[in-house]
């Protein structure tokens, strides 16, 4: 099993969005007598620094054949890997991407164009910078320092000319963390639909793709969005049933840090100024075609804001979205937008 990691920071282009939170699957199969198998085949294990569980309708087994899936996808978009094809692209080495690293790229660079900015695969130096550790405090940091780092962002200065990356600036970091995690759910999707299997579900560190039905309880696939804690506790606030969809969240509540005043900030760094964004906004949840664009647009909501995302989503009816926020008397509040589920 490959366990390497794709990534574990966040930024408003680059959201962790791991295990610590979003959604919870509520439905992975069916428990049987002992004289009746079930007609599921389920398997899990850890992969890119979180968990991940597959769950298809077929006796067939195919871990080595995910295994080598991502395998390739690490080799191809993880920081964590010193030969992977985007450590290399960061060294500034000259060599031929491959094609997952190019279909990433191409889906970020119109996620970039479509938010604005807002979306940066880009900006991981500034977040790297300002140290988003497990204390969860800010710490001052020389705002030359930052104004150099931002220098080096913005996908708009990196170009992909047939299998190879072009950078205007050397210094700049691509970082896919926000993104790949999805694009690895729609790749063991896509397998498993290669193998004519169209009844499923992949989850990859709360990021889902389901596709039919759950064949053992003869219903559809059914998900549950994880109520905010910051004491790290977990409880379901709503559950959903998922259609041929891919679904992702992104939450600010378990990683933030506190200034002297008591003030928190998401790690989120904003892709216009360097600095943390402060947001009101605790959970974004996004239904889209597929995992990739979710993952995306879960990570850029989160930083744009309520007022920027209703105006977006009115161009964008193809994405539900709901929204967790804590109003001015610290109370949580919830918005359905574009025909999210209720239920």
């Amino acid at each position: 099993m490959n366990n390497e990691r794709l990534g574990t920071r966040c930024c408003f282009a680059h959201s962790e969005k791991s295990s610590y939170f979003t959604l919870v699957l509520l439905a992975f199969f069916l428990l049987v007598s002992c004289n009746k198998e079930p007609k599921n085949t389920k398997l899990s294990g850890a992969v890119f620094g979180t968990s991940y569980s597959v769950i298809y309708d077929s006796g067939i087994n195919y871990q080595k054949q995910f295994d080598s899936l991502f395998y390739v996808i690490n080799k191809s978009m993880s920081t964590y890997q010193a030969n992977s094809d985007i450590s290399k692209v960061n060294r500034n080495e000259a060599f031929a991407i491959d094609e997952h690293f190019a279909k990433v790229f191409d889906a970020s660079k119109d996620i970039y164009k479509q938010t604005h900015g807002v979306f940066d695969p880009t900006i991981g130096a500034v977040v790297n910078a300002w140290d988003f550790g497990p204390e969860g405090h800010i710490e001052r940091l020389d705002s030359l320092k930052i104004d150099s780092l931002m220098l080096s962002v913005g996908l708009d200065k990196v170009n992909r000319q047939g299998l190879s990356v072009k950078k205007q600036n050397p210094k700049t970091f691509i970082d896919f963390n926000a993104i790949a995690k999805g694009y690895g759910v729609d790749v063991i999707g896509l397998f498993l639909e290669s193998k004519n299997i169209s009844n499923y579900l992949v989850e990859i560190g709360g990021e889902i793709r389901a596709r039919g039905k759950n064949v053992d309880k003869q219903s559809a696939w059914k998900v549950g969005v994880e109520e905010p804690h910051f004491d790290g506790s977990q409880s379901v606030l709503k559950a959903i049933s998922i259609h041929n969809e891919a679904m992702a969240t992104s939450g600010t509540y378990r990683k933030f840090k506190t200034d002297a005043n008591g003030h928190k900030y998401s790690h989120i760094i904003d892709t216009q100024t360097g600095y943390p964004s402060k947001t009101n906004l605790l959970s974004v949840s996004v239904i889209a075609k597929d995992c990739m664009t979710a993952d995306a647009y879960a990570t850029a909501f989160k930083a744009m804001g309520i007022d920027a995302v209703k105006d977006f989503l009115k161009t964008h009816p193809e994405l539900k979205v709901f929204l967790i926020f804590e109003n001015d008397s610290k109370e949580l509040e919830t918005l359905s937008l574009n025909g999210f589920p209720e239920s």
